[in-house]
């Protein structure tokens, strides 16, 4: 396996399936938090509107996609506190509008859309030295972030309205969150796709979840899984001659099938005694 690290555009998989993970374990620990999974589904949707929009112009279609996707994330936590919406369903809003106006501007698009199945299937092959920039920058401005207002984050995150009556920057920090979600989404979608995307956001939380009680730890717990499951799914994928963002994600269940039965395997034997 080490004669694929002669080829540059393993490395740069490499590098950047690492951060990506990273970054998504990072974003993937607050919307675990605040039981928002479903947002992740949600804005990976409307992003297919961004896309197809991209196309139908001909411009950058992950740049439309970024577009949308920041704009739904707004629009999601918008519509909860202007409109009185529930937050789940203001993501069926925005999943279902991006969704049905990427299919029409897809069949605008005159010919064939090129490209589409490594947005909705994932390509981590294909990354290259610019795309590890803007990852990079990404990770580097998440990170920095987090360590500015972590605790306003853990307490947005765990108790919004607690951390309101405390008079704490509760919107700006929901409306920075959601920001982050949506670009990491965007980001995460050169690796895994549209169709996969949800589970490089929930499943290594959930796994950390098992073990950990605490924010900071669970953050850790599962950048570590994310980033191990990557960097080994990319690895077997590119021997096995197989999609290798389907191994990760494999991979990333198999790791919370295991925790979980060990878990409760712990618990049964403590039990008996």
């Amino acid at each position: 396996m080490s004669d694929f690290l002669d080829y540059a555009f393993f490395r740069y998989a490499l590098a950047g399936v690492a951060l990506i993970s990273l970054s998504a374990a990072l974003v993937g620990s607050y919307i675990i938090s605040r039981r928002l999974v479903a947002i992740a589904g949600g804005i990976t949707h409307a992003c297919f509107g961004g896309l197809g929009l991209g196309y139908f112009l001909g411009i950058n279609p992950a740049a439309m996609a970024a577009v949308f996707a920041i704009a739904s994330s707004a629009g999601v936590e918008w519509m909860s506190s202007h409109m009185r919406l529930r937050e789940d369903s203001a993501i069926a809003v925005v999943w279902s509008l991006g969704m049905a106006a990427g299919v029409l501007f897809v069949f605008l698009t005159p010919g064939y859309v090129p490209e589409l199945n490594s947005f909705l299937f994932g390509n981590i092959l294909t990354i290259s030295s610019a795309d590890l920039w803007v990852f990079a920058g990404f990770t580097a401005l998440l990170c920095a972030f987090f360590a500015w207002r972590f605790r306003q984050i853990v307490a947005v995150a765990f108790d919004p309205d607690f951390a309101r009556v405390q008079k704490l920057p509760v919107r700006f920090i929901s409306y920075t969150m959601t920001a982050f979600v949506a670009v990491c989404i965007v980001l995460t979608i050169r690796l895994v796709g549209v169709m996969l995307l949800m589970s490089m956001m929930s499943l290594p939380m959930m796994t950390a979840e098992v073990f950990c009680r605490r924010f900071s730890s669970m953050m850790l717990v599962s950048a570590a899984v994310a980033v191990t499951a990557g960097v080994a799914g990319l690895f077997i994928g590119a021997a096995a001659d197989v999609p290798c963002s389907a191994v990760i994600v494999l991979l990333l269940a198999a790791a919370f099938i295991t925790a979980k039965g060990a878990d409760s395997l712990c618990r049964r034997i403590s039990c008996r005694r």
